[in-house]
């Protein structure tokens, strides 16, 4: 455990340059960074995407909503997200609006609608263009620290990176392991394991 959080205890919104405060803009950009995440395309590509976004001045629902479509592809390509582009400029457009429309451009409402209650976030937030049941996960992961209310969330996925590097699959354990690490640093390591063979072996070999 030790080896894992010293060597890839680090959440992707810090990856991704996102300060991850409980204020709208880097809540926002930390649900485009899940649903960047969630698409069957390299962590590496998703987190130079949400950046690049960054760099073109799409960082808020609004300023998401008023760019024009192509704008969008662009910003996209310049990360390296070109498989998705054009699918995926539209489903930020679209769920920019409907989080401008429904909840004012603040997911802190949603929050408040959720009320603690962890399933019922993830439905709303899964109401969001092009965000499934893994974007929604990836999300509470991220967030989990300044949303206290849904922590600890280690999902399926952390579960996996846990198996994989022979350690407890019960969260109870896995948290008295990590000791006063942030939770979404651990959970970030552990996903990084579920998905990277090299990151189990690196693990594995410098803890033996």
């Amino acid at each position: 455990m030790r080896t894992l959080l010293s060597g890839h205890g680090r959440t992707y919104a810090a990856e991704a340059g996102i300060r991850l405060k409980d204020a709208p803009q880097p809540l926002y950009r930390t649900l485009v960074l899940a649903s960047l995440l969630s698409a069957r395309i390299r962590a590496s590509v998703a987190v130079a995407t949400a950046r690049a976004l960054y760099d073109a001045g799409l960082r808020d629902p609004r300023r998401m909503a008023r760019a024009t479509w192509q704008q969008r592809v662009d910003a996209l390509g310049a990360g390296g997200y070109r498989r998705y582009d054009e699918r995926t400029a539209t489903q930020l457009g679209d769920g920019a609006e409907l989080l401008l429309g429904q909840w004012g451009g603040d997911l802190r409402r949603l929050r408040e609608r959720a009320d603690g209650d962890a399933d019922a976030l993830r439905a709303l937030l899964r109401e969001t263009p092009g965000l499934g049941p893994t974007g929604a996960d990836i999300f509470l992961r991220e967030v989990q620290d300044i949303w206290s209310e849904f922590a600890p969330f280690l999902d399926t996925k952390t579960l996996q990176g846990a198996e994989r590097l022979g350690l407890p699959k019960d969260p109870a354990a896995l948290l008295r392991l990590a000791g006063d690490t942030p939770r979404a640093e651990l959970a970030a390591a552990l996903v990084r394991a579920a998905l990277d063979r090299k990151v189990v072996e690196d693990c594995l070999a410098k803890a033996a």
